[in-house]
């Protein structure tokens, strides 16, 4: 079968370098040598040609070093990488005329440009005849509530407004395979909305298309994704479905409790019947969510009697039903935050 996307064996390892240090009891100054860091380790999926793909995993896990390997963007330590057919290392251009690619919160256009001149000229670099991509331009600055600000100075627009105008610009060019890291990154409720809509349509309506979506947002993915990889410090734990996925720790029980801050949490470590569990710290409240994966209902009691010996208050305790949350918790012990 042909793939839109597949990566055999790719590892991506960035040299270590060194930092400027100045010692404690002394005034000289020293170097301290880092270490190679290793971001992708033996990665290999495959998506298929018309796939809606997730890549999830915490900030570091590897997410944005791959999809600049598979833009064409950065080289590969080893193993290989093919978009469209091509490999990336040996056969860059093909690629980069079937691609696009758009990332959330970053510094996009010129500001000297309106929103509208800007996506305008990204579009001449590939090529689009410029009646076509007018028309496009318009039409995808309705779908995404930018018409208003097609004629103002992208320097003068809101953060939230250039990603808007980042993700008409991943558009225009109609590629084939569209890599979207972190797309929603700093949209409100209402544009991310619009952008996991547009999205999925697009990918629904127009055949052949393809779209590797890399996310933070758990109920984003589990929305979006025809399928899942779950990425944490460069290597796959697991690739299937969404429910696929959180069927994979059926047979465990998630609690999740609402607790007074705790001064230590390692005595939930060492628990009989505690696969792994995480916290959230809402400073608005006050208060800590506790997640727990547990084989069963047994340690419960344990937990609670736990946090009440630190002389916190339980506010709330729920039995939930598996998220993909807590299949990323039960695999590496921490939550996406």
């Amino acid at each position: 079968m042909a793939y839109a996307v597949e990566t055999r064996d790719l590892t991506r390892v960035f040299a270590g370098k060194k930092r400027r240090f100045r010692r404690k009891r002394a005034a000289s100054e020293g170097d301290e040598q880092l270490g190679p860091v290793t971001a992708l380790d033996r990665v290999s999926i495959q998506i298929r040609e018309g796939e809606l793909f997730g890549l999830l995993g915490p900030n570091g896990a590897g997410k944005t070093t791959l999809i600049k390997i598979l833009a064409t963007l950065l080289l590969p330590t080893s193993g290989q990488a093919f978009v469209a057919g091509h490999d990336v290392t040996k056969d860059p251009f093909p690629i980069r005329q079937r691609i696009n690619m758009v990332s959330g919160g970053e510094t996009s256009g010129y500001g000297l440009l309106t929103t509208r001149e800007n996506v305008w000229m990204f579009s001449q670099f590939y090529g689009v005849p410029s009646k076509v991509a007018k028309q496009r331009i318009d039409e995808l600055m309705h779908v995404f509530g930018l018409w208003d600000k097609r004629d103002a100075k992208v320097r003068l627009i809101s953060s939230g407004q250039r990603q808007k105008m980042n993700m008409i610009r991943g558009f225009v060019t109609d590629p084939d395979i569209l890599f979207l890291d972190e797309p929603t990154l700093g949209l409100d409720v209402n544009a991310a909305r619009t952008v996991r809509d547009y999205v999925m349509n697009w990918v629904g309506r127009e055949r052949g298309k393809t779209v590797l979506l890399t996310t933070h947002y758990m109920a984003e993915a589990d929305e979006m994704c025809d399928r899942i990889a779950i990425i944490d410090k460069g290597k796959i734990l697991a690739c299937d479905t969404p429910e696929a996925l959180k069927r994979m720790i059926h047979t465990q029980t998630t609690f999740r409790l609402e607790v007074d801050p705790l001064r230590d949490t390692s005595t939930f470590q060492g628990m009989d019947g505690v696969v792994n569990f995480s916290l959230k710290d809402d400073a608005s409240k006050n208060r800590t969510e506790l997640t727990f994966i547990l084989e069963d209902e047994a340690p419960v009691a344990e937990i609670l009697s736990a946090i009440t010996a630190q002389g916190a208050k339980v506010h709330a305790l729920r039995k939930t039903e598996p998220t993909l949350e807590d299949v990323f918790i039960s695999m590496v012990g921490r939550g996406f935050e």
